[in-house]
């Protein structure tokens, strides 16, 4: 019995169940229903405004049509009717002309004779109808302003709903990307002059074909494209591929997007290692600002809370006006070792963090912005290796350009604890490139791209991004390409011998 129930109970749910879908189809039906009335009737609605719209353009037509002919009318029966003035003129003048002269004829006396015979000598010559030109100036023939509507008849008569538009295709080899720019070109399967516009979507990834169905980055749209191209400019390639698809829209519709195409972006992308920072630096991602409290405030909570008045601190500062101590002559003693960090976080005189990503290969390129008023600061690259006590470009395992503002301003390229002056001025935006597999380091203007220095070497370690700041802040921009002009000037400079032989070694 029970038994029996629960299969019951099941067929009830199942039944239940099925109507509820049924039910739920109904109503999708109804909507769609009235979907169909809704939008037949909008569409009969833009077809008559369509429809106006060409009548009122060939009303527009035949009413500058027929003015002109009007006009043309009025022109010749205007110079016809002069020219008919002027006739029936010199007619009247003719006829009184011949009446005179037969009534001359019946003179008898030879004088008078004379007389009236040199008056209708001079009469004639005179006369109109001798200065008369008798031919028509204007000509009857209105046939020049027919027209002949054959061919437009043609066309209208084969005017036809607009076609859906077929989907575009996107060949990656037609593609350029270059300079964090990426240039989209797409060609239509067959000749189309109704494509009103192109839609054209994007997103970043970093899975290589096809886009995936649960992608961790949307579409971004661009739309009203009129182009079979566009570009995409002053991206951040934080992801290894871009994904394009693309659709063509005319006045009526949209079409199918085109197969997705995939393009390689691949641009190296880090951040500032906070764990690697000296304790008065304060580091975001992409942002390290010289801090001369660093580091003071668990100090101060350690030795309170650990042995009050037993820890000792002593901190030198420099004689300035400004208080600001000088990286030469500012030391910490008697840390207490909880306050210091790991074992990899720099100390003492090294105001250094480091990037969080190392390079073991290929061609980067990253920038470095400093603030106006930063006293001193480096950019460069070292090996992980680097000592918590080492500083940029006073050992053989790292290298950087030096700027320092302190009393003077001095620019050089430093390596092994050698340094080479600069005799140019501090860009606002220095460009370092890093060809691992080269073995060279190179320098630019971010802005103009002129070669600042390059180092010559083999790096036998991964390499690693390196930052020094003093009394400033320093503003990293990454995942950027190797920019098209750096490559044609390191091509041009490794054709030539390179100026730093003197800084040149093999770093173990």
């Amino acid at each position: 019995m029970d038994t029996q129930k629960e299969a019951l109970q099941r067929i009830i749910t199942t039944l239940a169940n099925k109507n509820d879908e049924i039910q739920n189809f109904i109503d999708t039906l109804n909507h769609r229903l009235k979907g169909v009335q809704v939008n037949s009737t909008k569409v009969l609605s833009e077809l008559d405004e369509e429809f106006d719209s060409l009548y009122s353009l060939l009303d527009e037509m035949k009413e500058k049509m027929t003015n002109s002919i009007k006009q043309e009318q009025a022109y010749k029966t205007q110079e016809m009717q002069n020219q008919l003035g002027q006739c029936t003129n010199a007619m009247e003048s003719s006829e009184e002309l011949l009446e005179f002269a037969s009534r001359s004829l019946d003179i008898k006396e030879p004088e008078e004779f004379n007389k009236a015979a040199r008056q209708i000598k001079d009469r004639v010559t005179m006369a109109a109808a001798f200065r008369l030109c008798l031919k028509p100036k204007v000509s009857e023939n209105m046939t020049h302003l027919m027209v002949d509507f054959s061919q437009e008849r043609q066309m209208i008569q084969s005017l036809q709903f607009l076609p859906v538009p077929k989907a575009p295709e996107i060949d990656p080899a037609d593609c350029m990307v270059a300079d964090n720019c990426v240039t989209v070109t797409w060609r239509m399967p067959d000749e189309d002059n109704k494509i009103d516009h192109y839609v054209l979507e994007y997103r970043k990834t970093n899975y290589d074909g096809l886009p995936r169905v649960k992608d961790e980055r949307c579409w971004e749209l661009i739309d009203n494209i009129k182009n079979a191209e566009y570009t995409l400019s002053g991206l951040k390639f934080d992801s290894k591929y871009m994904n394009f698809r693309v659709r063509a829209c005319n006045k009526a519709t949209a079409g199918e997007y085109s197969d997705p195409a995939t393009l390689e972006t691949k641009a190296l992308t880090f951040a500032l290692d906070n764990t690697s920072s000296h304790l008065n630096l304060k580091v975001e991602d992409s942002y390290v600002e010289w801090d001369p409290t660093g580091g003071k405030s668990q100090e101060n909570k350690v030795k309170g809370k650990d042995n009050k008045g037993s820890g000792h601190v002593t901190v030198l500062r420099s004689n300035t006006r400004s208080g600001t101590p000088s990286p030469k002559r500012t030391s910490v003693t008697a840390r207490p070792a909880m306050v210091r960090g790991s074992r990899d976080r720099f100390t003492g005189e090294s105001y250094t963090v480091l990037g969080d990503t190392t390079i073991e290969s290929g061609q980067h390129y990253w920038e470095v912005k400093a603030q106006k008023e930063c006293k001193s600061y480096s950019v460069g690259i070292s090996y992980k290796s680097i000592g918590k006590f080492d500083q940029l470009g006073k050992t053989n395992i790292s290298w950087c350009l030096h700027v320092n503002n302190w009393l003077q301003t001095t620019f050089a390229a430093k390596h092994n604890n050698k340094a080479k002056a600069l005799e140019m001025t501090v860009p606002d935006r220095i460009g370092v490139y890093c060809d691992f597999d080269g073995g060279q380091l190179s320098f630019y203007n971010a802005e103009t791209k002129q070669l600042i220095y390059s180092f010559k070497t083999k790096f036998t370690q991964p390499v690693v991004p390196g930052f020094m700041v003093w009394c400033g802040g320093l503003t990293l921009y990454t995942g950027l390409q190797v920019p098209s002009a750096v490559k044609t000037l390191q091509k041009a400079e490794n054709g030539m011998s390179g100026s730093s032989s003197s800084l040149t070694s093999v770093a173990q």
